[in-house]
């Protein structure tokens, strides 16, 4: 036997045998790289002298040959006579357990094991491998990635794909780490920042190459599709509807939540309504991803308010809304009449339990909208504050009631300055029961039939983008091949949101225990009821794509009309095949249309791809825009926006851009009442650009490449619909 292995041909037909399992004679030569014809008598010769010792075996049948028994422990003691002879003294780890080590390969074993559900034989043969490998390095320091990365290396050679994809690392490479901590810092921004950005990439890399599926990732990278919030795509929910008579009823219960262990019992003041209300934002703030919208505001704080002095509660009021500013994306939906169906008793008030309906309390919800706009207005003199948002509802009594329309025109006072309001107008019927965040999102009477569970208490459980100018680019202008990738797309969408809905369904109890809190008869979120979003990126760009610059309205209403049944059909049948609410959208999101236009500038090349924006700063659309001339806004415009009302039933943004034009507060409203009148148009703000200097701290229509007031250059701001550029 001793003899049979002192040839080191011999020995390496063994571990080859050991390596890939059995093998025929031409594949051991072939592996050996030996010439069939001039190594064959010399090949002969070496393998019956191993079939004589009984190192290997031949299989008749399958024509192959196999190492016996005796042949795994021939390989055992010659790998570790080879070990002992190659290993250096003290070859050390720095392990990912944060420690130093001896190195061990049985830890790359039971790694592969239980990372990459690996077969313990298999597991076994790539530790040894990987060993080989080290040894030969003489490398007398390691680190747990190099290892990772020698074994992935191994993985690759066999072709074990799939458990190298298991085992990949996630993290960020020393030199990206480096120009983050670099890149906030000069941006003046908080090094929990940072924490949080290296935190969301590593969450980013584990969703695309654990959570989802190959296809769905690759349409993700690809630029097919765009997921929003990747990083906490399975931590939690987009945005939430609140409903403050629920905390203002039962109080705050915090005992589940780990940095509380006490709880408010329900307000009886003014103040500690207040108070509550930012509690909710704050500890919801850390389970949600984007937006809060506190709905019926004034409305569900009226009570409280009767017999508080103006100024008092304006001053609460002042310091409630900077608190939500510094603290949490928000908005606050504003009423200016008390909607019918609110019949439900409130809370408790500052003389303690009042009955009555909400219209009892008209004259303080209105007083309460008042104030806060006028707060608003004070603290934009400079500075515009776009964070709460305002959404201001409009119902048809709005106009006829002379302490509401007051109020309106007070909210177009604010818009006409600053553009900072958005409108929601919600005509008599079930759209009168509709709610709508800052985002555009809508909530409307769609699922149970109940206003107040469809509409209060729910989410948005996130939102999936597609890429409808990179559907034309690919079918070239043919329709039926357009609609038949869109309904691929619009699957793939609807999976993604599926996983998500998986992941927060199973995990939500321990991940969201504010939200999740339970309060006879229910929880606090209705999950079931959250909206799974489809937004549609690109519509403009994608008529370009089909008929030029010159887009004809006939040949446009052809092919949206055609895209409007064919994504209202896809979402109703894949919503009711899934038990789930599937609503589509076009909603503003900068990161998608900005990231997705690029990526198909780097595929198909800038003179192809129809963008919006510059050749540096490209963009697809997602919202409509209303163009204003000479303080009109033209028929055909609203028309066509109407058209594109059944292919939004999930909410979309109508922006009518006012330029540098000043408008007073009259005008504004005589186009507010223009636009609620044409029917269809239901959520819409006012597009006013803004610069402001950060050394001076005022503010000016339009952008402006100097200060007027101190001539700084590099100090100024310039905020266009909403977000700073």
């Amino acid at each position: 036997m001793l003899k049979a292995v002192s040839s080191s041909l011999r020995l390496q037909i063994l571990n080859l045998l050991f390596d890939k399992g059995s093998l025929s004679y031409t594949e051991l030569m072939n592996a050996l790289k030996m010439n069939p014809t001039r190594d064959a008598g010399r090949f002969a010769y070496h393998l019956k002298f191993l079939l004589k010792a009984d190192l290997i075996e031949a299989d008749v049948e399958a024509r192959k040959y196999l190492l016996t028994e005796l042949g795994n422990m021939v390989i055992d003691v010659a790998d570790r006579i080879e070990k002992s002879a190659y290993k250096p003294k003290n070859m050390l780890v720095r392990a990912s357990r944060l420690a130093i080590e001896d190195f061990d390969a049985n830890r790359i074993a039971v790694s592969l094991m239980r990372e990459a559900k690996m077969p313990a034989e298999l597991a076994q043969k790539v530790a040894k491998e990987a060993e080989k490998r080290l040894l030969k390095s003489k490398t007398k320091y390691l680190t747990a990635p190099l290892v990772r990365e020698i074994v992935n290396g191994i993985l690759i050679e066999k072709g074990l794909e799939d458990y190298r994809h298991r085992l990949t690392r996630l993290g960020l490479p020393i030199h990206e780490v480096s120009s983050l901590i670099e890149s906030r810092s000069k941006a003046s921004e908080e090094s929990a920042s940072v924490y949080e950005a290296a935190g969301e990439a590593v969450l980013k890399e584990y969703v695309l190459l654990k959570i989802f599926p190959r296809d769905i990732a690759d349409a993700h990278l690809s630029g097919a599709l765009h997921i929003s919030d990747l990083g906490s795509w399975v931590l939690k929910p987009a945005e939430i509807v609140h409903d403050l008579r629920f905390f203002f009823q039962n109080g705050l219960n915090l005992e589940k939540i780990s940095s509380c262990q006490f709880s408010h019992p329900p307000p009886r003041d003014f103040e500690s309504a207040l108070a509550t209300a930012f509690n909710v934002v704050l500890h919801s703030a850390k389970e949600i991803g984007e937006t809060q919208l506190l709905e019926y505001f004034n409305v569900f704080l009226a009570s409280y308010a009767r017999g508080v002095d103006i100024s008092r509660a304006k001053e609460a009021l002042r310091s409630f809304i900077l608190n939500l500013n510094h603290h949490a994306e928000t908005s606050l939906g504003l009423e200016l009449t008390v909607p019918a169906f609110l019949v439900i008793k409130p809370a408790v008030g500052s003389m303690g339990r009042i009955t009555g309906k909400y219209g009892d309390f008209i004259e303080e919800a209105q007083v309460l909208a008042s104030l806060i706009l006028e707060v608003f207005a004070e603290e934009s003199k400079t500075k515009p504050l776009f964070n709460p948002k305002i959404v201001v509802k409009i119902r048809s009594e709005t106009y006829t009631d002379m302490r509401a329309k007051a109020l309106l025109l007070k909210a177009h006072g604010l818009a006409s300055e600053k553009g900072m309001l958005c409108f929601a107008y919600l005509p008599p019927g079930e759209q009168e029961q509709v709610v709508f965040s800052g985002s555009g999102s809508e909530f409307g009477v769609d699922f149970n039939g109940d206003w107040e569970i469809d509409t209060l208490r729910t989410c948005r459980l996130g939102t999936v983008t597609v890429n409808l100018p990179r559907i034309a680019y690919e079918c070239e202008k043919d329709k039926q091949k357009f609609f038949e990738v869109l309904r691929e797309r619009l699957e793939l969408a609807a999976r993604a949101l599926d996983i998500k809905y998986a992941a927060l369904r199973q995990h939500g109890e321990g991940l969201l225990p504010f939200l999740m809190q339970n309060t006879n008869p229910d929880r606090y979120l209705r999950f079931d009821c959250a909206v799974h979003m489809i937004n549609l990126a690109g519509l403009k760009e994608t008529m370009e794509s089909f008929f030029g610059k010159n887009v004809s309205q006939e040949g446009s209403a052809k092919l949206i009309e055609d895209l409007t049944e064919c994504v209202s059909s896809f979402v109703r049948k894949a919503g009711k095949r899934r038990g789930r609410r599937l609503l589509s959208a076009m909603l503003p999101d900068h990161e998608a249309s900005t990231r997705l236009a690029q990526l198909d500038i780097d595929r198909y090349g800038v003179g192809k791809v129809k963008f919006s924006g510059t050749r540096e700063n490209p963009h697809y659309s997602t919202f409509s825009e209303l163009s204003v001339q000479d303080k009109q806004i033209s028929s055909d415009a609203l028309s066509g926006i109407h058209k594109l009302r059944g292919l939004c039933t999930g909410g979309s943004l109508i922006v009518a851009e006012l330029g540098e034009c000043e408008y007073d507060p009259d005008e504004l409203m005589s186009l507010t009442k223009q636009i609620t009148e044409c029917g269809g148009l239901e959520f819409f703000t006012y597009g006013r650009r803004l610069t402001y200097c950060t050394n001076c701290r005022q503010s000016w229509l339009g952008m402006l490449r100097k200060c007027p007031s101190c001539g700084a250059v590099s100090s100024l701001k310039v905020y266009d619909r909403y977000s700073p550029q």
